[in-house]
């Protein structure tokens, strides 16, 4: 029974945890904020830290990290995760008697941790609430909301209501995306797909990668498993983008020649990007370890060679993601390097 079938069995229970076996590690952040409104006497206690249990800003910032940690024992269908970094601020809000908290919660792992932050935010406040209700019993809780979450397929999101002005210099914008203003093109090699017998679902997934990380795609090319057609599309892009990834050809079928190809280039080669793919996806596709998936620089421009599944290019370009800007910029610094063959040399 495969773990697709498996999952699609217990699915049918009434209630269950999202099925994450599959999906590979990457790193994830979320920050959430939200605010307790304490009145003018409450906020006189907290603010000189007058209150009869004690120092609530201190004790806030210990039950955020505390709540955090907590979050997948109060929520039935919460994963628990090993969290790398969790931080609570409470910060003053004199001119209207309240105290917002901001709770940033980090982890490298197979889902986000909203929640983890959300829960955050909660304890903190709910901490807040506790301490401050002898002296002040009208209080409100309000605006408790997700500000910021990175990482997994959709990347980046930020609040439609925007960040808060006192986060605005050091939280991401949405228009942060590392491969902006970069050229691009994505290859498909699938004599299958070439010949219509089954629609190309990597190459668009690529692309659509490859555009949310802000890449202007010139060249979307489906083309079969011959040595000849590649050399030829890759000798006529060379120059004109900066990324060229292909999909397919990297296992050991007789037919599977992209890394062969790009060999024939004179290329530099980069071992570290396959072993990163390989590695990245091994824990949960042990068969990972039997990809050639590889990456070259011919000229001024990386190819990099991807599996021919949607999930080795979704894992791929999730583990790509935080390195893909840098490797570009040295790449262009290089530019007396890397001759490219023309001609018969290919």
């Amino acid at each position: 029974m495969t773990q697709q079938n498996i999952t699609a069995f217990f699915e049918k229970s009434q209630y269950h945890m999202a099925d994450i076996t599959r999906k590979a590690p990457s790193f994830r952040r979320a920050v959430a904020m939200g605010r307790i409104l304490v009145g003018e006497v409450g906020f006189t206690h907290i603010k000189n830290g007058t209150l009869p249990k004690g120092d609530v800003l201190k004790l806030a910032e210990i039950a955020g990290v505390q709540g955090a940690k907590m979050a997948w024992q109060q929520i039935p269908m919460c994963h628990p995760l090993l969290l790398d970094h969790v931080a609570v601020y409470p910060e003053l809000e004199e001119e209207t008697h309240s105290v917002a908290v901001y709770a940033i919660v980090s982890t490298t792992a197979k889902t986000g941790v909203e929640m983890e932050a959300l829960a955050a935010a909660n304890a903190a406040l709910l901490t807040l609430y506790d301490l401050t209700k002898p002296v002040e019993p009208a209080l409100t809780i309000t605006d408790i909301r997700l500000l910021v979450k990175e990482g997994g397929k959709k990347g980046l999101w930020v609040h439609p209501e925007g960040i808060p002005a006192a986060l605005q210099a050091v939280l991401p914008a949405t228009s942060q995306r590392p491969l902006e203003g970069r050229k691009s093109a994505v290859i498909t090699l699938s004599d299958r797909a070439y010949k219509g017998e089954y629609e190309d679902k990597s190459g668009p997934a690529l692309k659509e990668a490859l555009e949310n990380l802000g890449s202007n795609v010139t060249d979307v090319v489906v083309i079969p498993d011959e040595s000849t057609q590649l050399e030829q599309v890759i000798t006529r892009l060379v120059g004109t983008v900066e990324l060229i990834v292909t999909t397919g050809g990297t296992g050991l079928a007789p037919r599977d020649i992209t890394p062969e190809v790009l060999s024939k280039f004179a290329a530099t080669d980069i071992p570290g990007i396959g072993e990163l793919l390989r590695s990245s996806a091994a824990a949960h596709v042990p068969t990972s370890w039997l990809s050639r998936s590889t990456a070259v620089i011919i000229d001024n421009t990386l190819v990099i060679a991807l599996p021919g599944s949607m999930g080795g290019v979704k894992d791929g370009m999730e583990v790509l993601k935080p390195i893909l800007s840098h490797a570009l910029d040295h790449i262009q610094n290089k530019k007396h390097l890397h001759p490219h063959p023309k001609g018969d040399a290919l």
